[in-house]
C-alpha cells in the first residue's frame, strides 16, 4: 500500500478522483487492502461518466465487498501505448490487484485485432505476476460503424481467450439492451462515448462477473464517490431493460 500511495502522490498533478468526462490520467477510489482490488487501464471509454466510480457504487448499494481501484486512462490510448508510456505499468508493480481490466478501441480490423491480442498477453505477464487476473472490457464502434459490432466483439473474445482472462461483454450488452428497445439511447451526442445509458449498462456487466451476483435489482439512482459526488440516475423502466441485458450478454458471452 505504501509503494501504492507514493506512486499516486507523485502522479497527483496528472488529475486524481477526476469527476465527469474529463481526462482522468491517474484517479482511485477506495483505497482499502481488504476490498477488491481492481485496476483499470484503458481510454475515454473508461474514464467517461466515472466507470469505475460506478462499478464501486453498484457493489456500494449490493452490500458486497468494496470495490478499491485505481484508474490509470489517456484519450485515445491503446494498450501498445499504456505499455510506451509506463504509468500503467508502474501502477500495475504497485501492489497486488485481484482483477487488472484492459480496453482500447473496438478493434475490428484484423491488425487492431492482432495489436489487441498481443498487447493483452504482454500485459497478461505483469498481471499474473501481480497476483492477478486480466479482464477485458468489450467496448463498441462508433454509431456510423454499426456493421463493425460483430467484428468487434470476436476481437475482445479472442484477447480474452488468448490469456484466458475474464470477458466484459459490455458491447454485446449494447445490442440486447437494443433487442429489447430499438430506440434507447446508449451513445453520447458525439456518436462514440455512452451517455449514462451506456456506461450503467457497462457498469453492470462489470459488476455481476466481478461478484458473481445478479445485477436485477440494483438501483437506478447511484451517488459516485469522487471528486465532486456525482450522481448517475437512469429512469426506473430503463434501469430494468439495462439490468436484463446485461445478465443476457454475461449469460452468453460473459467470462470470470
Amino acid at each position: 500500500m505504501r509503494r501504492l500511495l507514493q506512486f499516486l502522490l507523485v502522479l497527483g498533478t496528472m488529475g486524481l478522483g477526476c469527476a465527469n468526462n474529463d481526462p482522468a490520467g491517474v484517479s482511485f477510489g477506495n483505497r482499502d487492502e481488504s476490498s477488491l482490488n481492481v485496476l483499470f487501464i484503458g481510454n475515454s471509454l473508461t474514464y467517461w461518466n466515472d466507470l469505475p466510480a460506478l462499478v464501486a457504487a453498484l457493489a456500494d448499494s449490493a452490500k458486497v465487498k468494496p470495490l478499491s481501484w485505481v484508474q490509470v486512462a489517456f484519450p485515445d490510448f491503446a494498450l501498445e501505448d499504456h505499455w510506451a508510456q509506463g504509468t500503467a505499468l508502474t501502477a500495475l508493480r504497485s501492489r497486488t490487484w485481484d482483477v487488472v481490466v484492459l480496453q482500447q478501441g473496438p478493434s475490428s480490423l484484423p491488425e487492431n485485432r492482432a495489436n489487441l491480442i498481443e498487447w493483452s498477453k504482454r500485459f497478461d505477464t505483469e498481471i499474473r505476476k501481480a497476483g492477478g487476473k486480466p479482464a477485458l472490457y468489450m467496448v463498441w464502434p462508433q454509431i456510423n460503424r454499426q456493421q463493425d459490432f460483430d467484428n468487434a466483439s470476436m476481437s475482445y473474445q479472442l484477447a480474452a481467450e488468448s490469456v484466458k482472462g475474464m470477458l466484459f461483454p459490455v458491447g454485446e450488452a449494447w445490442r440486447a439492451a437494443w433487442r429489447r428497445s430499438n430506440t434507447l439511447p446508449l451513445y453520447s451526442g458525439d456518436g462514440l462515448h455512452p451517455n449514462v445509458n451506456g456506461s450503467y449498462i457497462a457498469g453492470l456487466v462489470m459488476f455481476q462477473l466481478l461478484y458473481d451476483k445478479t445485477p436485477v435489482g440494483l438501483p437506478a439512482r447511484l451517488r459516485l464517490g469522487v471528486q465532486g459526488s456525482p450522481v448517475l440516475e437512469v429512469s426506473p423502466a430503463t434501469a430494468e431493460i439495462l439490468q436484463a441485458s446485461a445478465v443476457e450478454a454475461n449469460t452468453q458471452f460473459g467470462k470470470r
